[in-house]
């Protein structure tokens, strides 16, 4: 199936690309959430009518999420976070992309659960942990967390 593209798509490409996919992906995914319109003529005339209000539109949420990773790098570039610590520093449960999420919200950062990636899943050690923030598929930010055992 061809589509063009509508906005930014990691790992496939930018506005207005005609790029070539799997027709589940297209129809359930890309075409529904209005990142792609499949790659008619009467689709490409309408597309190249309105690609300076998408590039617009895509360059302002590109705006929005570099001012969040600046307000992220202006904490410190790092959080912590108090939990629950059994012996040895294992803790009773662990730190999810949620507690990550919260934490960064009680700092006056709207950060969502799904901007928020663990690469090793989710933390279950006290210590310094690396975390990225993808708030946007050309702006991530790296943080450390910080996680303290709670009195």
């Amino acid at each position: 199936m061809d589509v063009i593209l509508l906005a930014k798509v990691e790992n496939l490409g930018n506005i207005g690309d005609k790029v070539k996919v799997k027709n589940g992906y297209g129809r359930n995914f890309l075409i529904p959430t209005g990142k792609a319109t499949a790659a008619t003529a009467e689709n490409l005339a309408a597309f190249e009518a309105r690609r300076a209000e998408l590039e617009k539109q895509a360059a302002a949420e590109v705006a929005a999420a570099q001012s969040r990773a600046d307000k992220i790098v202006a904490l410190g570039g790092s959080i912590t976070i108090a939990a629950k610590v059994g012996e040895e520093g294992r803790l009773f449960g662990s730190v999810g992309t949620v507690d990550v999420a919260d934490a960064l919200a009680a700092k006056g950062v709207e950060v969502e659960r799904n901007e928020v990636r663990l690469p090793e899943g989710p933390i279950r050690t006290t210590g310094e942990h690396e975390v990225t923030l993808h708030l946007h598929t050309d702006v991530n930010v790296d943080i450390k967390i910080i996680i303290v055992g709670e009195e």
